[in-house]
């Protein structure tokens, strides 16, 4: 019985799935909320079916009773997430929202495979998430004094990545975390948000080159910092993240060309510099001439993805945890072997969707500011995206940064759900954009009406 269970239950899975992520495209075709409302339904249908047969698999292949009261508890919060953000902000973008919380339940999934006592930490850092989340968009929404705080943002984000740099616990090497009454949390995962801010600040307010200078010096500033604390990853998204806000704000090539050149000549002084980063390039060239030490977790990785074919090994039936850090780096590699690589593809989709709705909503925003701070946020999800799947598929050398929403991660969770609810207040002003847009629009042909209707009156007169 286990067996049919398991068997079925791959396919359903990616079932639901593709149903969830073919509706997630499709909402592009409408540009209101009100049209998408269907979509939205039949997204909430897709993404509790699939969590619920993966639950039904866990339970089948575990005979644990605790699982279903575990799984009970995530139904209740993320349906009162949903429900809740729809009454509270029904002006936010519902697409964005759906895309967070199926990619949240991917992770618990995965993770309740891999560690149950991880997975319970994991939800208990959702749920505080979307409590701290859920006053966000009401805070950009009503306060506009936030694009004149640009050296608060800077001198806060360097203090506190300087802090770890000096002060900070060494971890593979790299000085990343504080902890603080057994708490362990990463501050560069925060800056990045101060850091988006800065950068949309100073750029909204510069009207010089020596403006952009300064800009770039202090986004320098970070960068180097992260370097030193030998945090390469958050550097390199860091420096993404300034190079698409240098060339969405200016929309000049150059700047754009001349970053990258800079870019590249800071990775190969990085590589003579540091010698783990040497290690993971002839891992990356080569995982297989060292199998059994620098290229064991990339090697492991790459024979998980194979061994999980279009539709997986069900889950229980892989061998994930052969992965170090799996639960982490290698997320990826562990839903390819156990619910497919079909499975994983669409989940890429579904990332590259939520992507494409940063961007949209960016596009169409009046506001310098918000628009840079959206299209940042669109920027650094895709691109740690980017590099997290890129790195366990063998694609770039390794950068040990974190899958958003899905990966093991209280700190990364909680910054990219913030994130992700910045994202929505912004939503909610290009909604009010597009009211005042369609006021001065009626003002207009209102005038024009009477203006007609008085030459008219005047025509009779004579």
């Amino acid at each position: 019985m286990e067996l049919y269970v398991t068997e079925i239950s791959k396919y359903v899975i990616t079932l639901f799935l593709l149903a969830y992520t073919v509706l997630a495209f499709w909402a592009f075709k409408y540009k209101t909320e009100k049209k998408r409302k269907f979509i939205y339904a039949g997204q909430i249908i897709s993404m509790f079916l699939m969590q619920i047969s993966c639950f039904v698999q866990i339970l089948a292949r575990t005979g644990k009773v605790a699982y279903g009261f575990f799984f009970a508890f995530q139904i209740i919060v993320f349906a009162s997430a949903l429900m809740l953000f729809y009454i509270i902000y029904p002006e936010g973008n519902r697409l964005i929202f759906n895309n967070c919380c199926i990619l949240l339940m991917i992770g618990m999934i995965i993770l309740t495979r891999l560690s149950y006592d991880k997975a319970i930490r994991q939800f208990f850092i959702i749920v505080a998430s979307f409590i701290i989340g859920f006053f966000v968009p009401e805070i950009i929404f009503r306060f506009d004094f936030l694009k004149n705080c640009t050296w608060i943002y800077a001198g806060a984000g360097i203090i506190a990545i300087g802090a770890v740099l000096i002060l900070g616990a060494a971890t593979h090497g790299s000085k990343i975390s504080f902890t603080v009454a057994g708490i362990t949390f990463q501050p560069s995962e925060f800056v990045k948000i101060l850091f988006l801010f800065f950068m949309s600040a100073a750029l909204y307010e510069a009207e010089s080159l020596l403006e952009l200078f300064l800009a770039s010096v202090i986004a320098a500033a970070h960068v180097i910092i992260l370097v030193l604390s030998k945090d390469l990853g958050s550097a390199l998204i860091f420096f993404v993240i300034y190079l698409a806000l240098i060339y969405i704000s200016t929309e000049n090539i150059g700047y754009l060309i001349l970053g990258l050149s800079l870019g590249v000549i800071a990775s190969m002084i990085s590589y003579k510099l540091f010698s783990h980063i040497q290690v993971r390039v002839q891992a990356f060239l080569d995982p297989f001439s060292d199998i059994e030490r620098s290229g064991y977790q990339i090697s492991q990785s790459l024979f998980g993805i194979s061994s999980g074919c279009w539709f997986g090994l069900g889950l229980y039936g892989g061998s994930p945890k052969s992965i170090p850090y799996v639960e982490r780096d290698f997320i990826f590699s562990a839903i390819a072997e156990e619910l497919g690589v079909v499975f994983a593809f669409l989940m890429i989709l579904i990332c590259i969707g939520t992507f494409l709705a940063f961007m949209y909503e960016g596009y169409f925003l009046r506001d310098k500011f918000y628009r840079l701070i959206i299209t940042g946020i669109g920027v650094a999800y895709i691109f740690q995206t980017f590099l997290t799947i890129g790195g366990g598929a063998k694609f770039i050398p390794l950068t040990g940064v974190t899958l958003p929403l899905v990966s093991y991660g209280g700190t990364s969770v909680l910054t990219t759900i913030i994130m992700v609810m910045i994202a929505e207040g912004i939503c909610m002003i290009r909604s009010d954009e597009r009211y005042e847009a369609m006021e001065r629009r009626r003002r207009r042909l209102e005038a024009q009406r009477r203006a007609r209707l008085s030459e008219r009156g005047q025509g009779k007169e004579s």
